[in-house]
């Protein structure tokens, strides 16, 4: 081989968080992600769990490294939530299909801290979570992918942490935008 054709590896390491009210979902995604497990009984955030998940893109010679950071939704850490933000390179922004309120926040509450806090060339997705929950649908697909437009998120993707669907497709999205925005051709 020639030295034009041996790539060097390239190693990125990201701080990304999950964003979106209490009970959304996000630490069933990040389980179901990183562990691929599911835990049925709920048990809130407490401020923010840090997960760490490796990853190879090999058709990229590219290795990741996520650093997770998932965010307790309750108001009462609104105060401390600002600090999380620091060195921030995406986020997914989470909300549950089954309660429209949680789709609301996202323009109201979420998004805002995100733009706040994170430079500009920061990603996010918006993710639509508990599809398995059909029958109790509140928020239409439609009305998800037209807000991810309006919003400029990069993807929209609906996922269920129970049955493991599309969880893996959305932290690719994500992983492959930022790595866009650091200038890499993917």
């Amino acid at each position: 081989m020639t030295t034009e054709e041996v790539k060097e590896l390239r190693e990125f390491v990201f701080k990304i968080t999950m964003l979106g009210d209490a009970a959304v979902g996000k630490t069933s995604l990040i389980s179901r992600y990183c562990e691929e497990t599911f835990q049925e009984d709920y048990k809130p955030t407490l401020g923010a769990n840090i997960i760490r998940k490796d990853i190879n893109l090999d058709n990229l010679n590219v290795r990741v490294r996520l650093i997770i950071w998932d965010l307790a939704g309750q108001e009462k850490y609104n105060v401390i939530r600002s600090m999380y933000f620091q060195g921030v390179s995406g986020c997914i922004i989470v909300f549950d299909i089954t309660r429209a309120a949680t789709f609301y926040s996202i323009g109201t509450k979420w998004l805002k801290d995100f733009k706040r806090y994170v430079k500009k060339e920061g990603a996010y997705i918006l993710i639509g979570n508990k599809t398995d929950l059909k029958e109790q649908r509140a928020v239409p697909t439609e009305k998800g992918k037209i807000f991810a437009e309006e919003i400029n998120a990069s993807d929209f993707v609906e996922t269920s942490a129970k049955l493991g669907e599309n969880i893996e497709e959305a932290f690719s999205l994500l992983v492959h935008q930022i790595l866009k925005n650091h200038g890499v051709k993917v």
